[in-house]
């Protein structure tokens, strides 16, 4: 990580206003991937047409993240697309009670993703902001997010058990009501300052640099291989068998392994190189999605649910790390779309993919998945090639990888 750069003094609470902004989008993420498949399945929609759906949601997010993340950044203040956000995405929320079939679903859920998409990156954006401005810890801001996620996972797993499937637009339209209020608390930083780069090592041209690409896109490729999992884990845990309340646990686990490590980010910053923890991630994606068709029962889950932590949370961590490290803050916003919009594009297609395989070979298409790891593994690796050459003693040097 940077040091921070010379800056007026930080906003009053920056870090709780950030984890209270991390909070509210993430806590409704924890009602839409667990149980938005579930609903659409009680919509009576087969396979291939969930699969549909959520590709569009995802492609729909992806189109609109990078749009927003540009304008956000020449506002002069980021926030003001938060409210705006979270308004729409909560009367979308409303009209879900009053939806039937695939085309309704279909328009409803698009439009839901593309007035929700500029809200997280925003957020991560002003996070990272006090992070190189103010040296913060990203992961003790970061883990609100992930522990308002396990609360509404959990909260909606009893309570669709007892009020059925129309718990699920009910829960998201109260996260929804959650992102209005904390658009308002949201730490305003105003407009980046635009000039030479504090830091010689930064390009003024950051979103330029191939090298990022190629990083986000395996990244978001590590991240795509969650697909399967996230359209269809609920799905096949009932058809084994499994809770309401269990199906919660299991989620709830991966979110606990989430939360560890977002606790220990700062120390993980300082021990692991951020390629390292990609790396690491990347090779358990491949265990976790080999293993997961098994017949594990309940407490074999509940163990490889904890790699999560590994899958998903080092590989966020490792990202983030290395875009503070190497864009502007001017683009900052810019930059977090870019990475959603990659993200987006190829969760996209493993959701799409995912809605065809399974419908042809049920779990045993986990396999798949571990493939599209490996790819991703690759891909990381090349970009740590690829990056620029710095200063170094003695000549130019790449940076750690």
């Amino acid at each position: 990580m940077i040091p921070p750069h010379a800056a007026p003094s930080a906003p009053r609470f920056f870090q709780l206003r950030c984890a209270l902004a991390y909070g509210a989008p993430l806590g409704v993420n924890g009602v839409i991937l667990p149980y938005l498949p579930i609903w659409l399945e009680g919509l009576a929609l087969t396979e291939v047409e969930i699969g549909i759906v959520l590709a569009m949601q995802l492609l729909l997010r992806l189109l609109a993240a990078p749009v927003s993340g540009y304008v956000a950044d020449r506002l002069p203040e980021r926030t003001m697309v938060l409210a705006w956000s979270g308004g729409l995405t909560l009367l979308t929320a409303l009209v879900m009670f009053f939806t039937h079939g695939f085309w309704p679903a279909l328009l409803i859920v698009s439009i839901q993703a593309a007035v929700f998409a500029p809200y997280a990156p925003i957020v991560e954006s002003i996070a990272v902001t006090g992070v190189r401005r103010w040296g913060f810890q990203y992961g003790s801001m970061r883990v609100w997010g992930s522990i308002a996620f396990m609360g509404f996972a959990l909260l909606a797993g009893e309570l669709r058990g007892i009020w059925g499937i129309n718990t699920i637009p009910g829960m998201m339209a109260a996260g929804f009501l959650l992102t209005i209020a904390a658009a308002f608390v949201t730490p305003r930083l105003g407009r980046a300052p635009v000039g030479p780069s504090a830091d010689k090592a930064l390009s003024p041209s950051s979103l330029k640099r191939f090298d990022l690409h190629v990083l986000m896109i395996g990244a978001s490729l590590a991240q795509a291989a969650h697909g399967m999992f996230y359209t269809f884990g609920t799905i096949h845990w009932q058809q084994v068998g499994f809770s309401s309340g269990s199906i919660g646990v299991l989620w709830s686990a991966a979110i606990v392994a989430e939360v560890t490590v977002f606790f220990a980010a700062g120390w993980l910053a300082r021990k692991v190189p951020a390629w390292t923890l990609m790396r690491i991630g990347c090779a358990v994606a491949m265990v976790r999605w080999t293993l997961f068709p098994m017949p594990l029962g309940f407490w074999g889950y509940l163990v490889l649910q904890f790699t999560h932590a590994f899958t998903f949370a080092f590989v966020h961590i490792g990202l983030q790390h290395r875009l503070v490290e190497s864009v502007n803050e001017e683009q900052e916003s810019s930059m977090q779309g870019a990475y959603v919009f990659y993200n987006g594009v190829f969760l996209a297609l493993s959701t799409v993919l995912s809605g065809f395989l399974y419908r042809q070979f049920g779990p045993e298409s986990y396999v798949v998945m571990s493939g599209l790891s490996l790819l991703a593994l690759a891909i990381i690796a090349l970009a740590a090639r690829l990056q620029p050459q710095r200063p170094g003693a003695g000549g130019w040097t790449s940076e750690p990888s």
